[in-house]
């Protein structure tokens, strides 16, 4: 119970208020966030005892659980222990945290790395570092969130363009004071949405105003390019990406997050920036399992190859059954419900079906634009993903009411 002397603090109200949201979907049985797996394994998880079929993973390349990223975790903690003896700068460096960042570097392409202890902690480090107050910052309007709270901790101006519209990104830098640094930062492939930035756009006009160009590969690594090194793969346009970023936790399986860039900007974050001066080293098994999971991201680039095809066998499998999706290169499907009520009971009942898809709804995304963020992997079985794709139609064309019905009702 709230204590007297905050009765009156609208923060108290606020607080409330979200809880009896929370509440209100709780009773109706709608409510399937965190779920407590009690396992994995593969393509499915267990739930109350009840094995479903996951078509909400980021493991894109089906690395999660593979014996040789855990015999490399196992090992790190045996040798270094569970953890380290503090932040790197000081004394909680390792030669295999080293060795991690040195590995990043020579898979993504870039001279150095930086890894820190989330994909989110990432972003926010190297904004806030690089620009400042009298900079300008060009966002894209559908950057992840930690990209946009790096933007605001840093002080620089924000300015947000609307999505994928490289002229309101070359108007920003043009309309740039004098003098001020000037940054533009993107995600190579939207969470939410599966799309895929326009990178040669934003490379061109970058150059031709002197901005560096940050992109987060975050949702691309292992996924864009045929090797599955990313977005400047998917391209053709190695090396155009000044500040490259990814979390170390949905196609490589561990937990973390890294800039890669020049050496000058690696030393610049290892000295000065908060989340790295100040936050304990990234664990031993951590950095073992990334560096475990790209070796196998180099050595088998046919798991590239089978998300791909299980991606567009899904896609292809939504239309025949009616659903409208885009063609984006991901396996990330959007499908839209647009009221948050029709998002949690599509879930429900995708659920009760045996496929879990948690729902996403505001303020993860703007209202009126909820969904199903569907995802199938390379664990997945052509089974499966027909199986998902089935699912997802029925509960769709049950849930979601026809044009005709609209009409009616």
């Amino acid at each position: 119970m709230t204590s007297d002397h905050l009765a009156s603090n609208p923060i108290t109200r606020r607080v409330r208020e979200f809880a009896g949201r929370v509440r209100q979907v709780q009773e109706r049985d709608l409510y399937l966030y965190l779920e407590p797996v009690q396992a994995i394994g593969g393509p499915r998880v267990t739930i109350e005892g009840r094995s479903v079929l996951l078509g909400s993973s980021y493991s894109y390349l089906g690395l999660l659980g593979h014996p040789e990223i855990e015999a490399a975790s196992r090992a790190a903690v045996q040798h270094y222990g569970t953890g380290t003896h503090g932040v790197r700068l000081l004394a909680g460096n390792t030669d295999l945290h080293d060795r991690l960042e040195a590995r990043i570097a020579s898979f993504v392409g870039a001279p150095a790395a930086v890894a820190y202890s989330s994909g989110y902690v990432a972003n926010v480090a190297v904004i806030s570092t690089v620009v400042g107050r009298g900079d300008v910052v060009v966002c894209d309007k559908l950057n992840h969130a930690s990209i946009v709270d790096g933007c605001l901790l840093s002080g620089a101006k924000l300015v947000r363009v609307p999505h994928n519209n490289t002229a309101a990104v070359d108007r920003a830098l043009a309309e740039a004071p004098q003098g001020a640094g000037t940054l533009v930062v993107a995600d190579a492939v939207f969470s939410m949405d599966g799309d895929v930035v326009d990178l040669p756009a934003l490379v061109e006009i970058s150059r031709r105003h002197g901005a560096w160009l940050m992109i987060d590969e975050s949702h691309s690594l292992g996924v864009l390019g045929d090797d599955g090194r990313g977005i400047e793969s998917h391209f053709g346009l190695r090396g155009t990406v000044d500040i490259k970023m990814s979390s170390l936790s949905k196609s490589i399986p561990s937990v973390g997050g890294f800039i890669a860039g020049m050496p000058e900007l690696a030393a610049l974050l290892k000295h000065v920036s908060r989340a790295f001066v100040f936050s304990a080293a990234l664990p031993p098994a951590s950095a073992a399992a990334s560096m475990a999971a790209i070796d196998l991201i180099e050595r088998e680039p046919q798991r590239v190859a089978t998300l791909r095809r299980n991606y567009r066998a899904l896609r292809a499998g939504l239309r025949a059954r009616g659903l409208q999706v885009r063609d984006d290169p991901t396996p990330i499907v959007p499908i839209i419900t647009g009221a948050d009520d029709a998002a949690l009971r599509m879930a429900r009942r995708l659920f009760d079906r045996g496929v879990f898809v948690p729902p996403i709804v505001s303020p993860a995304v703007p209202p009126n634009t909820s969904r199903l963020r569907v995802t199938v992997t390379a664990a997945h079985s052509d089974a499966d993903v027909g199986e998902i794709a089935e699912a997802v139609a029925a509960t769709w064309h049950e849930v979601i009411p026809t044009p005709v019905q609209q009409a009616r009702s």
